[in-house]
């Protein structure tokens, strides 16, 4: 068992900062946002498909999402699946263009859904200290193994915590950020 990889655990917690930062796209702040509608399954074709595999998601106003359908006849269940999302979201369709009308927060959902964003954020930091944990303990591993001394294993072991700790940062300042958004009336 060889010493870790310094580049395979950044990449493994670059992997999971994207991940919450996608989940952080998909929380609705009070500006529309074409990632609003990522998680929204179409019942297309005898199958279920992402909305972007059926349409055009775009942003003309602060306040409204356009969705253009590209076959007509996909129009209904694309609005059916949208208003049954959970999103809160009421569209309107205009011909093969479904308009979404985004209504204001109220504080006590901005409050909710600060509570959800936390919540990803703790997820993420779990995640990359379980990934923390791996390094270290394939450090053990190699030094048992007498691959890598024991100064070695100090040397590398503060790389992988510096490593973590810049990872979790990024978290605490993307949480921030999103919370910024979110609070924003």
């Amino acid at each position: 068992m060889a010493a870790p990889d310094l580049s395979d655990l950044k990449r493994r917690m670059e992997g999971a900062l994207d991940s919450f930062r996608k989940e952080l796209g998909g929380l609705r702040t009070g500006r529309a946002s074409s990632s609003l509608l990522e998680p929204v399954m179409v019942e297309a074709y005898g199958s279920r498909m992402h909305l972007r595999e059926v349409a055009t998601v775009s942003v003309p106003e602060p306040r409204l999402i356009t969705v253009q359908v590209w076959d007509r006849g996909m129009t209904k269940a694309v609005e059916k699946a949208i208003r049954d999302s959970g999103l809160g979201l009421n569209p309107q369709t205009e011909g093969q263009v479904i308009r979404v009308p985004l209504p204001d927060l109220t504080q006590e959902r901005r409050a909710e859904l600060a509570k959800v964003a936390h919540k990803y954020a703790e997820q993420c930091r779990i995640a990359i200290r379980n990934i923390r944990r791996d390094g270290m303990d394939g450090l053990k591993k190699a030094e048992k193994a007498s691959e890598i001394t024991q100064d070695e294993h100090k040397v590398q072991s503060d790389k992988v915590q510096l490593l973590t700790d810049q990872h979790i940062k990024m978290v605490d300042d993307t949480l921030a950020q999103k919370e910024k958004e979110i609070m924003q009336v």
